[in-house]
């Protein structure tokens, strides 16, 4: 379980953060050892991403575009509608947070991707979501 982000969770794990047209999206990463088998080659990875609206108006998140690299620059792509089973949509001033996972055949990787929205005049556009690091401990980079 990763904990929720605090003004002091910083230290837990690689942190990414980016705002596009008010939107900001943060990301706290760690490694997770209990789901991973290095001696078969997978390294599974948790993270927590919270999506605050700063802006005047409402949005609603529709889908998500991922683009996974591993150590060996291996890239995956996953697309979909929403995150976790939603699609919030988000009142000036609200977050929301979720958590999840991905699986790299390689001890280190990173993320990034983007988020569509849809505006309250039905204009969609893209959310970055700064490359954040995935890293098993006790690995040289």
């Amino acid at each position: 379980m990763i904990p929720r982000m605090t003004s002091s969770s910083a230290d837990l794990g690689p942190l990414s953060d980016a705002v596009t047209r008010d939107i900001r999206v943060e990301v706290l990463s760690r490694y997770s050892p209990e789901n991973s088998r290095p001696m078969q080659g997978t390294w599974v990875f948790e993270y927590t991403i919270r999506i605050t609206n700063r802006g005047e108006e409402s949005v609603q998140l529709l889908s998500r575009h991922w683009i996974i690299t591993d150590a060996v620059d291996v890239v995956k792509e996953v697309k979909g509608p929403g995150v976790v089973g939603k699609q919030p949509a988000l009142e000036p001033g609200a977050s929301f947070q979720y958590s999840s996972w991905c699986k790299l055949e390689t001890p280190t990787g990173f993320m990034c991707g983007t988020y569509r929205m849809l505006g309250v005049a039905g204009a969609e556009f893209d959310v970055n979501i700064a490359p954040f690091a995935l890293k098993a401990p006790y690995t040289i980079h």
